[in-house]
């Protein structure tokens, strides 16, 4: 007599062999294990929403621009000038550290490279040679590293320092690789970089794919539109669809794009034209939100609603709050005539 549990097991066996014969044998070990493992997390951008920042110069003012402007998602502009190569790396940690504590996305503009804006209401970079960019940007990538953040980088350098027809007098030699350089450094933090692109009504811009392939647009998720400027939503998927095709051209596929909405609500009433320095036609345009509708990933409202371009149609400093330029874009009276 052979003890019961040999018997059992011999028995378990037998049924298994029968059971393999007609294609019925249960998984293997190795296969439960497989089926057991668990599934691939999506990514968090995908799931969470865009942080709305109450540090925000709009959320601060209180009243009708925080509960129109502010209560939307923002951009926290990195700018040299704030924030210099010892510090940047904090105030990065802070932003992010703020929005992982909210449980949402951060957002972040780059905008330090030398000879940004070619001299205009931008100008005041202390960041003049490749070096000096470099060491900073290291900053702000070891700021970002594991924060799954947005980031909008060097809006406006690749259009005006590849245009033909803008003259640029800070243009900085060596402009491709610090934009290559920086491509790549902050996109290997895990960060979903876009490299700014121009707009729409930036012509001409036959060789713009060229160039955002040479400043490193394969090491980023891809590219930015419109930002602080005005031109529809429609114009600018239009003007994306091109950079896309003629990246594709040159072997760059599997790019997105993101749209600044945040004043592009109107055209001019007359349409003949853009003025891009606080027009005094311009309205909020859609609230921000993420998407991923195919190559397009969503609008983002990069620049700050109520913040001067410059001291141009009433405006005062570039990046200034005022209250008159936050009530033209809400439509709505000021009781201020210009900025202070």
């Amino acid at each position: 007599m052979l003890p019961r549990t040999f018997t059992l097991r011999a028995a378990a066996l037998l049924a298994a062999l029968a059971m393999g014969a007609v294609g019925l044998v249960a998984p293997t070990a190795q296969a439960e294990h497989a089926d057991r493992s668990p599934a691939v997390k999506p990514d968090p951008r995908k799931r969470l929403g865009l942080f709305v920042d109450p540090k925000m110069p709009a959320y601060q003012q209180g009243g009708v621009y925080r509960t129109r402007i502010g209560s939307n998602a923002q951009a926290f502009w990195v700018i040299p000038e704030a924030y210099d190569t010892s510090s940047v790396k904090s105030k990065v940690e802070e932003y992010t550290g703020d929005a992982a504590n909210a449980r949402k996305t951060p957002v972040l503009t780059i905008y330090g490279i030398p000879g940004r804006d070619c001299g205009q209401y931008s100008s005041g970079n202390p960041l003049q040679t490749a070096a000096q960019y470099r060491g900073w940007i290291n900053q702000v990538a070891k700021g970002l590293g594991g924060t799954h953040a947005l980031v909008i980088l060097e809006p406006d350098a690749l259009p005006l320092f590849s245009s033909s027809v803008q003259a640029c007098p800070t243009k900085p030699d060596g402009w491709l690789g610090m934009l290559r350089y920086a491509s790549r450094k902050l996109s290997g933090t895990g960060a979903w970089v876009y490299l700014d692109a121009g707009h729409s009504n930036w012509t001409p811009y036959d060789d713009r794919p060229r160039f955002l392939q040479k400043a490193g647009i394969a090491y980023d998720r891809g590219f930015s539109t419109n930002v602080s400027n005005f031109r529809p939503t429609a114009d600018e998927k239009a003007y994306a669809a091109k950079m896309l095709s003629g990246l594709r051209k040159l072997g760059v596929k599997g790019k997105r794009y993101v749209i600044d909405t945040s004043r592009n609500g109107a055209r001019p009433p007359d349409g003949s034209g853009y003025d891009v320095i606080n027009p005094t036609w311009a309205r909020l345009g859609k609230p921000p939100r993420l998407v991923f509708d195919g190559a397009f990933d969503g609008k983002l409202w990069v620049k700050h609603p109520g913040e001067s371009d410059g001291q141009v149609n009433g405006g005062g400093p570039s990046g200034q709050w005022c209250d008159m330029l936050a009530d033209r874009l809400l439509d709505r009276p000021s009781e201020q005539p210009y900025c202070p």
